[in-house]
């Protein structure tokens, strides 16, 4: 009698072939997930490279239309370099001051730099050249201040290495920080660069003198008018409230005043705050209204002048930049020494803020008038009600203390120094575009 057939082999084989085959449809189904994984890797890959591309364009278009924000575009150091900053930062007096000037290029910075190397002190300057406005400006001023003996760095305020090289190669006994984001109205339209200029670029330059300069130099700082606000008490005193800003720019010089109120009690920097009042005259900004109104004037344009709600005309201390020089220099003369060293207060410092103003308000059509006077040509005006901006409808200069403290002393009414002004504007422009003269002013 046969056996029976051996069951238990057959399902064995029956298994492993079962088994055989799963694992074949595993290597397949792991093959193909491995050339999808790879694919996806590569696109990833790829996706990443362009969008690295794209932030490298972004970063470099940012950086054309203002500086970096952590380094200078411009190479620094070197013996010759050091050799021409010493030669600018050393005194031709025996009792002269060595002043480095943040915004030298600019249009107060250029006159204090001016002023302090005609009367024997040493300057050197530091400037970005950011096109807020016209940098062929700037460069002229650049250019004036040159054949004075005054080197103007090309750097930005942020770039903490050159802040602290040039720190190291002069002791500076003061800084006259004077670069911020200027404009009003312009903090509407970019706001980051007021935070970038006014806020980081002052504790920049703040961290450097406190912790690394040895000695300490004393600051004096432009703060602004702007800070009184909706503050209504007239004339503005610096005992008024200054926690009202009307605006971005008057935000950011209110918190400048508080950051060096820190830096004061913490460190021992003895600093200064100068709130300017619209200041006007030669190598002015062309963003201000009587600059801006004689391009208009000229050229045939019309021109927009404000009004209030009620009817009442906005009105401004107008302060011939002359007069705020004096006012700046008092200041650097009247600093007393910082207390600290290597980052660490030693006694209590000197801690100021002062106004600089005309003291006598004059509304705005009134400018203008005068302007068209100068030129010789009529204004076509078009009145609106003054908008929601920024801009504050009246300021009015109390500088009783520092008439008392700085020997501060404005004497320029603004029919004189808009002469002046207007004088200096034909001169240039048609210098600078090679016509026939303009009518000067008599």
């Amino acid at each position: 009698m046969a056996s029976p057939p051996d069951t238990s082999k057959t399902a064995k084989l029956e298994r492993c072939n079962n088994y055989l085959r799963r694992f074949n449809s595993a290597k397949i189904i792991i093959s193909a997930s491995s050339r999808l994984l790879f694919r996806a890797s590569i696109l990833a890959t790829v996706a990443l490279i362009l969008l690295l591309l794209l932030l490298s364009h972004y970063s470099t278009a940012a950086r054309s239309s203002h500086r970096s924000l952590l380094s200078s575009d411009v190479a620094y150091g070197g013996v010759a370099w050091e050799r021409e900053v010493r030669s600018s930062a050393t005194p031709r007096r025996p009792s002269g001051i060595t002043v480095l000037v943040t915004g030298a290029a600019g249009f107060v910075g250029t006159h204090c730099s001016l002023a302090l190397k005609k009367r024997g002190d040493g300057v050197v300057g530091l400037d970005n050249f950011n096109p807020y406005y016209d940098p062929s400006l700037k460069r002229a001023r650049q250019s004036l201040l040159s054949r004075h003996g005054v080197l103007v760095v090309d750097g930005d305020i942020n770039d903490t290495p050159l802040l602290a090289k040039l720190l190291d190669v002069v002791p500076f006994s003061h800084v006259l920080h004077l670069a911020a984001q200027a404009g009003v109205r312009y903090a509407m339209r970019n706001p980051q660069s007021y935070v970038a200029s006014n806020v980081a670029g002052l504790v920049a330059l703040l961290e450097v003198a406190a912790k690394h300069a040895d000695p300490q130099p004393a600051i004096v700082w432009a703060s602004s008018s702007s800070v009184y606000g909706l503050n209504t008490a007239t004339p503005f005193s610096e005992l008024h409230r200054t926690d009202r800003p009307a605006s971005l720019y008057a935000a950011t010089k209110k918190a400048g005043e508080a950051i060096a109120h820190t830096y004061n009690h913490i460190y021992g920097l003895s600093i200064t705050g100068l709130r300017f009042f619209t200041v006007y005259g030669p190598w002015g900004r062309p963003d201000m209204a009587y600059f801006t109104f004689t391009d208009l004037i000229l050229s045939g344009k019309p021109i927009t002048l404000f009004r209030m709600q009620d009817g009442t005309a906005v009105q401004r201390d107008f302060t011939y930049v002359d007069d705020v020089v004096k006012g700046c220099l008092g200041a650097l003369d009247t600093a007393e020494r910082s207390t600290g060293s290597g980052g660490k207060k030693r006694g209590p410092a000197q801690l100021r803020v002062y106004n600089l103003g005309n003291t006598s308000p004059v509304p705005v059509a009134k400018m203008v008038g005068i302007l068209e006077g100068l030129l010789g040509k009529k204004a076509k005006k078009h009145v609106v009600r003054l908008p929601q901006n920024g801009d504050v409808p009246y300021t009015h200069a109390n500088v009783s203390m520092a008439v008392r403290e700085l020997g501060y002393r404005p004497t320029t009414d603004l029919a004189t120094g808009l002469k002046k002004f207007v004088r200096w504007y034909v001169e240039y422009y048609d210098r600078k575009s090679k016509k026939p003269p303009h009518r000067t002013p008599k």
